[in-house]
């Protein structure tokens, strides 16, 4: 398999896997979420390393050894993105499969089994992007909205739509669910490298919250923030939240 067909493969299979051990009915909210990342890490981590033996690997479910630092290209996973939204038998959490070459998000596949029709987005596979409505819809958490974003929804007249995992909020602005994605409360490199590599391969932009570029397989693996929308509101948010940290300087 290639690289993509990998990468979809496996995040569509470990997404069967989750809903088979929450359809079991054998967890309680909290342990299900526990039962299932354990149950698809497994999964992820052992079939990369039969497939892709000679690559690093980063998993938010494995304890890193540094190993993954000398590698060009590294692969990055979440195996549950969400897991409350997975607990709580809701549809927006994510499997996340990425493939970082030389700390760019280059390949990688976002599956979403909660969704009705199972969907797996992928960077060699490209959807159409529905037009923008003329009120832009930014995604932001459902439990805590981090208080940039707030603001500049409220800067660019946007509504805001709360959403569960990263990985459901990215892809709603290639399923034209929504426009903008912004975050900025806290994030680690699984949570978006691989919604970061279908959102640039559908043409998207995808950046830090100040327009730095996204740089995968760091020593530190935090990442606080993120930004995903169209390029043509790339500029309008990044020059709104400029403004709100001169105003706050």
């Amino acid at each position: 398999m290639t690289d993509a067909d990998l990468a979809a493969h496996l995040a569509e299979t470990a997404g069967r896997l989750l809903l088979e051990v929450r359809a079991s009915g054998l967890f309680s909210a909290k342990a299900l979420g526990k039962a299932g990342d354990q149950t698809a890490n497994q999964f992820l981590v052992h079939a990369l390393r039969e497939q892709r033996p000679d690559d690093g690997l980063l998993s938010e479910e494995m304890a890193c050894d540094g190993a993954r630092l000398t590698h060009s290209r590294v692969w990055i996973v979440d195996p549950v993105d969400g897991t409350r939204e997975y607990g709580e038998e809701r549809a927006d959490w994510a499997v996340h499969v990425g493939l970082a070459i030389d700390g760019v998000p280059t390949i990688g596949a976002v599956a979403l089994p909660g969704h009705e029709d199972g969907i797996v987005l992928r960077t060699d596979q490209h959807r159409e992007i529905p037009p923008a409505p003329d009120k832009l819809r930014m995604v932001v958490s459902r439990t805590r909205p981090a208080p940039q974003a707030v603001a500049v929804a409220e800067a660019l007249g946007a509504e805001l739509v709360p959403m569960g995992s990263a990985g459901a909020k990215a892809m709603a602005v290639i399923l034209g669910q929504a426009d903008i994605y912004l975050h900025a409360g806290g994030q680690y490199e699984w949570d978006s490298c691989a919604p970061a590599a279908v959102a640039l391969a559908h043409g998207l932009h995808a950046s830090r919250i100040d327009g730095a570029p996204l740089t995968y397989n760091q020593q530190d693996t935090y990442m606080p923030d993120l930004l995903i929308c169209r390029h043509e509101h790339a500029d309008s948010v990044l020059g709104a939240l400029a403004e709100i940290a001169a105003q706050a300087a």
